[in-house]
């Protein structure tokens, strides 16, 4: 009996440890990978699709760019001002000089044609791809897309390439493992291996920022190779770093690139619809300024003279909350949708203006590319308060990013004065003052000086990409 009882009891224990090895093997399988066994097949699978571009451009340099030596800001009480540096200088003659640069691309079809970056391949007079079998071959560009940092190249080898596998970064999830792939500071083949730390990042360098973050090594040269997926899949484009920062770096999305790609494929340029407005998101004090609740919608800021915008009568102070009616709530999601639209069809546009919510019918016109013509600000002071101001100027607008073509612009600010206090800037675009508009020094001026009371002057400023905030001058 004793025999049978302890035969019994040996045979269950091993039926349970059995079960626990495999339950344990199964969980085994089915655990996420936390670290690849190694990358060696993926390298040589994408590697040969893999080219190293190689760029020679003339620059020439601009007169009156010697930086300082006659700004009337640098060595006054107001200091210096880097961002307008290029406004004062002395006229030295233009003077050329011979560039070469380095950077990445990957083959897409075995006919030559090449992903790249803009910035790569911009104002290049020759341009020569390496491939990893040693040929070389000079290249033509077919189209550049600056907005999106995106351009297409082509060779001519006749003889089919390797071509790279395109995957879908729709597909991606942070913490995924991705290769990075190209020719940083010229060493051709370089791979590097990290995750995808963050999607849909904003990086300040366009309209359409969409970025990959992730922390695989990205250096000058790796620009416009690819970023791979462990299926030795391409889900973006190498494109950009973040200064002084280590293990970060930026990538463009394959979904979006190749949607780029088919149009300069076709047509030599990418064409987007334009509303003709400059907007931005309804956050925090500016909500409450103009008597929003919640932060649905877009704030309508300035409105391009002669453009789509002002043909519908949109104006600014607007608030956009809806295109062809679907909401809209933020401004890069109405800026991605604006792109999508086509050129010359009629789209409705919802508002609310003082309360009350209105809709119109736009054309759509297709986004330009504006060059602004240079000119020398006079500069006005603003004792009281603590300011150096000057009337915008076209290359103003250029480099603060503002379709406005007046305004009042901070060039000055005195560290002990009421501005420096409540927060202006150098750089500062001011467009109210007290609510009302303000479109120049002379408008700024009377505004002040009219201005009574103990309450303070309430001005409604622009700053670079933080866009419009406002600031209190008690």
């Amino acid at each position: 009996m004793k025999r049978k009882f302890r035969f019994t009891w040996v045979m269950a224990m091993v039926l349970v440890v059995g079960l626990l090895v495999a339950s344990g093997l199964q969980a085994a399988r089915n655990a996420p990978r936390m670290i690849p066994d190694n990358f060696s097949a993926l390298a040589e699978l994408v590697g040969p699709a893999v080219v190293k571009v190689h760029v020679e451009k003339t620059t020439r340099g601009e007169a009156g760019m010697r930086p300082f030596e006659d700004n009337p800001f640098e060595n006054g009480p107001f200091g210096g001002n880097e961002r307008f540096k290029d406004f004062f200088g002395k006229q030295m003659p233009p003077q050329e000089r011979r560039q070469d640069g380095v950077g990445t691309g990957f083959i897409i079809d075995k006919n030559g044609y090449i992903i790249t970056n803009n910035h790569v391949v911009e104002d290049a007079d020759k341009i020569k791809v390496k491939l990893k079998d040693e040929r070389e071959f000079e290249a033509k560009v077919i189209g550049r897309d600056p907005q999106t940092d995106v351009a297409l190249i082509k060779i001519d080898a006749k003889a089919d390439l390797p071509v790279a596998s395109l995957g879908r970064s729709s597909d991606l999830k942070v913490g995924e493992w991705v290769v990075a792939v190209g020719s940083p500071f010229g060493l051709e083949q370089t791979v590097t291996a990290g995750i995808v730390s963050a999607k849909g990042r904003a990086i300040g360098s366009g309209p359409y920022d969409d970025f990959i973050q992730t922390d695989a090594s990205i250096n000058p040269g790796n620009s416009g190779g690819p970023l791979v997926n462990l299926n030795g899949e391409v889900v973006g484009i190498n494109t950009a770093i973040i200064a002084h920062g280590q293990g970060i770096g930026f990538a463009i999305p394959i979904d979006m690139a190749t949607k780029i790609v088919a149009q300069l494929k076709e047509n030599g340029e990418v064409t987007r619809g334009w509303l003709g407005v400059s907007i931005q998101d309804l956050k925090g004090d500016l909500a409450e300024y103009y008597g929003v609740k919640g932060t649905e919608g877009v704030l309508v800021t300035d409105v391009v003279p002669g453009n789509p915008a002002e043909k519908a009568g949109i104006k600014a102070k607007d608030i956009i909350t809806a295109v062809n009616g679907e909401k809209v709530r933020s401004s890069r999601e109405l800026t991605a949708r604006a792109a999508t639209l086509q050129v010359g069809e009629t789209t409705k546009i919802t508002v609310v203006r003082d309360g009350r919510e209105r809709t119109v019918d736009l054309k759509v016109a297709k986004r330009p590319i504006t060059v602004a013509d240079a000119g020398k600000p006079k500069v006005e002071k603003e004792g009281e308060y603590g300011l150096q101001v000057t009337d915008l100027t076209p290359e103003m607008a250029q480099r603060l990013k503002t379709s406005r073509e007046n305004g009042v612009v901070v060039v000055g600010v005195r560290p002990d004065g009421k501005a420096a206090k409540a927060g202006v800037q150098q750089g500062d675009l001011i467009l109210e003052v007290n609510r009302q508009s303000v479109s120049s020094t002379g408008e700024l001026k009377r505004l002040l000086a009219n201005h009574k009371g103990g309450d303070g002057v309430t001005l409604l400023v622009q700053r670079g990409n933080a866009g419009m905030m406002v600031l209190k001058m008690a």
